[in-house]
């Protein structure tokens, strides 16, 4: 078995993936295995993952698997979970890189805690600018229940820090079924992954390591693109509530759900302009369906805690419903 396996998802990433694999060489191990998975990439990214696939093997346990069609993030992740054998997993985005020994560093960190999880925090790379995101916890290397750091519902907590990268994970994680995503999610697969983590995990830990670099402001990613694949936050938040909901703390734990996102409707609305205007009409549509699904008293609540620039933009879309339910 090895120590640790490293999942890497790559579509249509010819200009950053020698970056990444170049960072993956300065990791390698012997006892660890990176599974290397294209997403049906149309440029020239299956032929350096090819190359890169034999010039790896010979310092770390490498398999590279290429899908037969595009599936997306969430679905390619999913792949490498299926292959990866390490007792810890972790994951790595095909446009961003590592520092040198970040994954010798973050192997020791769960070795020495014991526990289900580790989160890290991250640079966030814009152009040459660089910045530090840290996991929104003061609590360092210290082992705690991860369904304490979901709340409180006014604050950003940990689960609002959705990154599947930045942390390592133990495999009985694999075996309780809590490390795989929502399959065919084409943005937002982190947030439901990260709740029920949160929710049903046993143990967890934050540690102070820098080694995830995060490439911002990638013109081929979804979060740049306005296409109509940008709506799946819609249904990856609607499986956040729902589950949230069918928890033994749902009294507790909804008015966090609902605020994030009513937060996370309130920011497509005021970025509509970038949406294509057939999509941008189905985000208003979609949103205020949303609305109408969610827990009304902690909807109430959330609006009445938001600023006014976006509870005024949701308050339109909830009456805009009353008024057509009125209609009817």
């Amino acid at each position: 078995m090895p120590k640790l396996s490293v999942i890497v998802p790559f579509y249509n990433v010819q200009q950053y993936a020698p970056d990444t694999l170049r960072s993956l060489r300065l990791n390698a191990d012997r006892d660890f295995e990176f599974i290397l998975v294209d997403d049906h990439s149309k440029d020239e990214t299956p032929a350096i993952l090819e190359r890169a696939a034999e010039d790896l093997s010979d310092v770390a346990q490498v398999r590279y698997i290429r899908h037969e069609r595009n599936g997306g993030l969430a679905t390619a992740r999913n792949t490498g979970l299926d292959a990866a054998q390490g007792e810890y997993l972790t994951f790595l985005d095909g446009d961003d890189w590592l520092a040198p020994g970040y994954f010798t560093e973050l192997v020791s960190a769960m070795d020495d805690l014991g526990c289900d999880f580790v989160r890290t925090d991250h640079v966030q790379a814009t152009a040459r600018a660089r910045s530090v995101s840290r996991v929104p916890i003061g609590r360092r290397w210290e082992v705690f229940s991860p369904r304490e750091a979901i709340l409180p519902a006014h604050r950003s907590t940990s689960v609002d820090y959705a990154y599947a990268w930045a942390g390592a994970y133990h495999r009985r994680l694999v075996d309780k079924g809590l490390l795989h995503f929502t399959d065919g999610l084409r943005t937002a697969e982190d947030r439901p992954w990260i709740w029920k983590l949160h929710r049903e995990a046993e143990s967890f830990a934050v540690v102070s390591l820098l080694g995830v670099f995060y490439r911002r402001g990638v013109a081929s990613s979804l979060t740049q693109i306005g296409d109509v694949r940008q709506l799946d936050f819609i249904r990856a938040f609607d499986q956040v509530i729902e589950e949230t909901a069918a928890d033994r703390d749902a009294d507790r734990l909804l008015p966090k759900a609902v605020r994030t996102y009513c937060a996370i409707i309130a920011h497509h609305l005021s970025n509509e302009d970038r949406f294509e205007p057939a999509v941008a009409r189905q985000l208003r549509s979609m949103s205020a369906a949303a609305i109408k699904r969610m827990p009304q008293d902690a909807l109430g609540d959330a609006l009445e805690a938001m600023d006014m620039d976006r509870s005024s933009k949701l308050r339109r879309l909830r009456r805009r419903i009353t008024t057509t339910g009125a209609a009817a």
